[in-house]
């Protein structure tokens, strides 16, 4: 029995969770991130461990954890000099997209720029048809002259997409082997490796921000593995994934692709093992920090997922976790437009220099310093005692504001507090209308820096059934990495009709996907215990231009029970579109496989719930609705399962605050977790 940690790497702070098996004690640690030097977050951190916790590294038996940095190096374009090769003729494959508008109510938007631009697009002349026939062979010596003006513009990595390649790899295994032999410097990536699906688009655009992380990914993961080699770690470290298990770091290296929102799907999947934990059958997922807030839908304990997830401003079609991002955190910046009407965000006041209150520099009036002028923050430090909150610097950013909408300081800073929770309210709207959820069904997860601040708020406007706050709010993505399970997804595009004379090769291609599964989580990932698979397909009406996910049973497949398969399609699609058509005649495009290993996970005990009133530390003077009213602070280290109390309060503690306005009661339940309830 060792210790098992979580560690999540974020653009400010690096978190970490440490759990041990035997006696269940969990302890938790924030730390500035090192964007300068990788890794060096996570030898310091493990130092503070060893000397505040008396943790040797030696004892560390599991070792997780997730990132930004690839979809960071993405928002910032500070990826690799990335080339693209594609079938003579489809060059603008990048360009033209989709011809979609990414505002088609703004007549000024239009497409973000390639990551990779026109003039480092080259055709080879070679094509493959749709069947997987070569119709034209590989010419070598428009690949060799493509490589010599690759070199030229300095290009340090090509990514391969031919058309077709999901059918037939060859002449893009054919071209790498040619550009390692002319160019050994340069970095090769193929499309048909990363996602072999069919639609050039979505395949190539898919592959391009894969090969545009890569270097960065690679470089960062050798030096994780150096660090914690060089602190005594023994452990192979894990990396959380966007579809929200883990997989080796040593695999992160080539299948970058993998773990693009990686440290996103690792707050989901915390949240989710909440859910599972409190019994809740539908839930949301509230992760607020400095910027954003992300939201996602947790149905039985379990996210739902999705394709075509934006990283920044691109599209990728490997499945995850769906979140949506609203652009309004902790840090968001409050200010009147030329209307004279106040609004909030989209610009945040970041970690330097922060809201006002933190006392570095910061002027500008923040969602955080309208909690401190309300009152219900200022009363102790932030995040582990890393700040010391500046009541007077909060007032006088929100001062000038307030006069120009002639209000006091105080109406200003709940104004914005309401701005803000509106804001949330669209788009969670939005979310709940599109996958057909009623928010009064919903308990609230909430985590992160700033989400148990804010929950109250936002499950009031939206009627939610309640608001759950972890035991570790601050550091719950830390958390996710340590109940991850390790999954991987496979695919393979047949494009056949759904019917008897074809059950052959649907049960073939389930074969082949089976042991290519079977083989990633024995041999790559070194899993000996127990697994799942879970068969899906894409299907689609004949005539219709996408196609949707449809859940399969095994036994099915092995039946080749064709009856059973179009079934859980007219299920499928009934539930998206509200219809079916039993009669009509269904394809079959696409069959995907995931593969699940279970490690072993934390087990928290469950404390008898004593129901009693808790010792306020501290009384307060809070602002709300117009008016002061007498609040209490509480120390959460100090609650126990079955406390109890009452708002307006605050309740605090290491790594977050959670605020409890008027008419909301606070019950603590057997596991820790802060289960509240308003009077709506």
């Amino acid at each position: 029995m060792g210790y098992r940690v979580g560690v999540d790497i974020g653009g400010t702070f690096t978190d970490f969770c440490i759990f041990h098996e035997e006696t269940g004690l969990l302890k938790t640690l924030k730390v500035l991130s090192r964007p300068d030097e990788p890794g060096a977050e996570v030898t310091t951190g493990l130092d503070i461990i060893s000397k505040n916790y008396d943790i040797a590294a030696s004892s560390i038996s599991y070792f997780t954890h997730g990132t930004t940095v690839g979809v960071n190096t993405v928002i910032q374009r500070k990826g690799v000099k990335l080339c693209l090769f594609t079938t003579e003729n489809f060059e603008d494959v990048l360009e033209v997209a989709r011809l979609k508008m990414p505002d088609p109510y703004d007549l000024y938007s239009g497409r973000p720029e390639p990551l990779v631009t026109r003039e480092k697009v080259f055709g080879i002349r070679e094509r493959i048809l749709s069947n997987g026939d070569v119709d034209i062979p590989v010419d070598e010596k428009s690949v060799r002259d493509a490589i010599s003006k690759v070199k030229l513009l300095g290009g340090e990595a090509i990514v391969i997409s031919l058309l077709h390649s999901y059918r037939n790899p060859e002449h893009e295994k054919w071209i790498a082997e040619i550009i390692r032999l002319e160019a050994p410097e340069i970095s090769v990536i193929l499309a048909s490796d990363i996602w072999p699906v069919i639609r050039e688009y979505e395949r190539t655009v898919t592959a391009t921000v894969s090969g545009y992380v890569q270097p960065k990914v690679e470089f960062y993961l050798s030096s994780l593995q150096l660090a914690l080699k060089a602190s005594g770690v023994g452990a192979e470290p894990m990396i959380t994934k966007s579809n929200g298990g883990v997989m080796t770091a040593e695999r992160g290296k080539t299948d970058c692709a993998q773990m693009l929102l990686s440290g996103t799907a690792s707050g989901v999947m915390g949240a989710a093992s909440i859910a599972k934990q409190i019994k809740s059958s539908m839930c949301m997922s509230l992760d607020i920090g400095g910027t954003s807030a992300d939201v996602a839908i947790i149905v039985d304990g379990n996210p739902q997922f999705g394709a075509g997830e934006m990283i920044g401003e691109f599209p990728v079609y490997i499945p995850s976790v769906s979140v949506t991002s609203i652009g309004e955190g902790g840090g968001s910046v409050a200010w009147v437009d030329d209307q004279g009407v106040l609004k909030v965000g989209p610009e945040s006041a970041g970690s330097t220099p922060g809201p006002a209150c933190y006392g570095r520099g910061g002027t500008k009036p923040t969602i955080t310093d309208a909690l401190v002028v309300l009152g219900f923050l200022g009363n102790a430090a932030l995040g582990y005692s890393a700040v010391d909150i500046q009541i007077e610097r909060a007032r006088e950013a929100i001062s000038p504001l307030a006069n120009s909408l002639s209000m006091t300081t105080e109406t200003a800073a709940e104004s914005i507090i309401r701005i803000a929770v509106s804001g949330m309210y669209l788009e969670i709207s939005k979310l709940v209308s599109r996958q057909g959820v009623d928010p009064r069904d919903l308990s609230l997860i909430a985590f992160g820096g700033a989400g148990p601040m804010l929950a109250c708020w936002l499950a009031k406007e939206l009627s939610m059934k309640n608001v759950v706050v972890p035991l570790v709010p601050g550091v719950l993505s830390a958390f996710g990495g340590l109940v991850a399970d390790i999954k991987n997804d496979f695919i393979k595009t047949i494009y056949l009709d759904l019917s008897p004379s074809n059950i052959g090769d649907i049960q073939k291609g389930f074969g082949e996907l089976a042991r290519e599964a079977m083989r990633w989580i024995r041999e790559d990932q070194g899993f000996e215990g127990a697994v799942t698979m879970k068969p899906s397909a894409d299907l689609r009406y004949r005539g219709q231009s996408y196609e949707i996910d449809a859940e399969l049973e095994a036994q099915w497949i092995e039946e080749g029970n064709i009856n059973k398969i179009a079934g859980a399609f007219h299920v499928a699609h009934e539930k998206i579109y509200e219809h079916s058509d039993e009669k009509a005649e269904i394809q079959i495009i696409n069959l995907r496989m995931v593969i699940i290993g279970e490690p072993k996970k934390p087990e928290f005990k469950s404390f008898e719930k004593k129901l009693s009133a808790v010792q306020a530390r501290q009384e307060i003077t809070v602002f709300e609705n117009g008016d002061t009213n007498p609040g209490k602070i509480y120390r959460r280290s100090e609650m126990k399962a079955g406390d109890k109390l009452s708002g307006p309060a605050v309740v605090i503690q290491d790594d977050c605050t959670t605020c409890v306005p008027t008419g909301f009661d606070v019950l603590v339940d057997g596991y820790g977790n802060l289960i509240i309830q308003g009077v709506i």
